[in-house]
């Protein structure tokens, strides 16, 4: 696929009008799965749980996962059109799919999730924690308190409440992948709460990948950057989205398929000698040393 030919440059300005977003409401709409992708059974056998799997990074990252042999659970919380476009999409594939609607940051839904899962699909060896909100200010004094409880509720503890309860069913070999960001490492002065949440990721991701490598379960992370989800047309304002993505050195924003890589290597045995990293995907707008 090529992807540089099919950005949408100057992509229109929007606004839409659900919570979070529709991905098929979206102008253009996000490309989320590649069709000369061929799965190569990287994950046969294996079972996944992608929290905000129904749309954007997790819709894709869900559907190469069942190419490459996988069952996925997904965790969402409003949108029931995307959700139900991305199982078919796993189904396709002739792989399981489960849909679990809740909300993520609540600690007794992950855990009812995560036994469903393994009720439902027989296990759970990979833990993709994806979930995410967020919600501009102009400074760090106009974000009320609430506010900032919400993004971590969702951003970060729902990542400690998925892996707690995942941990109890995974065996050796499995993996955890979390979702982090560009803005832990170049911080967002419009976006503080979500750019804290996501620096808290980071070192989360590595503190608990030191304690589970004697249990041979990774941890890694993936850290994107300007990427073309529901998230951007319904929390920026037109002018932004209409540049989003061009201040990087490619000149655009990602695509939800150009992560499917890096969350692939992570969770398969390609990435066996892997844990406590952070990938950047972010068209080279940060090139750590």
């Amino acid at each position: 696929m090529d992807l540089q030919n099919k950005q949408v440059n100057g992509q229109p300005a929007q606004t839409l009008v659900r919570d979070q977003g529709v991905e098929e409401e979206m102008t253009p709409n996000p490309i989320y799965e590649d069709d000369n992708y061929i799965g190569t059974g990287k994950l046969n056998g294996k079972v996944a749980l992608v929290t905000g799997g129904s749309s954007g990074i997790g819709r894709a990252v869900a559907i190469a996962y069942a190419k490459e042999g996988a069952d996925v659970a997904i965790i969402y919380n409003i949108n029931d059109e995307d959700a139900l476009l991305t199982k078919e999409r796993v189904e396709a594939q002739g792989q399981r799919c489960l849909l679990l609607k809740g909300d993520a940051g609540d600690e007794a839904f992950a855990n009812q999730a995560v036994e469903e899962t393994v009720a439902e699909l027989g296990g759970l060896d990979v833990l993709v924690n994806n979930a995410g909100e967020q919600t501009p200010k102009q400074n760090v004094t106009e974000i009320p308190s609430d506010q900032m409880e919400r993004t971590f509720k969702t951003n970060f503890f729902s990542f400690y409440y998925f892996s707690k309860k995942a941990l109890e069913y995974m065996k050796p070999g499995s993996a955890i992948v979390n979702t982090a960001s560009i803005n832990a490492f170049v911080g967002n002065p419009m976006l503080v709460d979500y750019t804290s949440t996501k620096g808290a990721i980071i070192a989360y991701t590595r503190s608990i990948a030191k304690e589970l490598a004697s249990k041979g379960i990774r941890v890694n992370a993936v850290a994107p950057g300007p990427i073309w989800t529901p998230l951007i047309p319904t929390t920026f304002p037109p002018e932004q989205v209409k540049s989003f993505g061009k201040s990087t050195p490619m000149k655009r924003p990602g695509q939800p398929v150009e992560l499917v890589g890096p969350y692939v290597l992570l969770a398969s045995n390609d990435g066996s000698y892997m844990t406590g990293q952070t990938i950047h995907v972010d068209g080279g707008s940060y090139m750590s040393s």
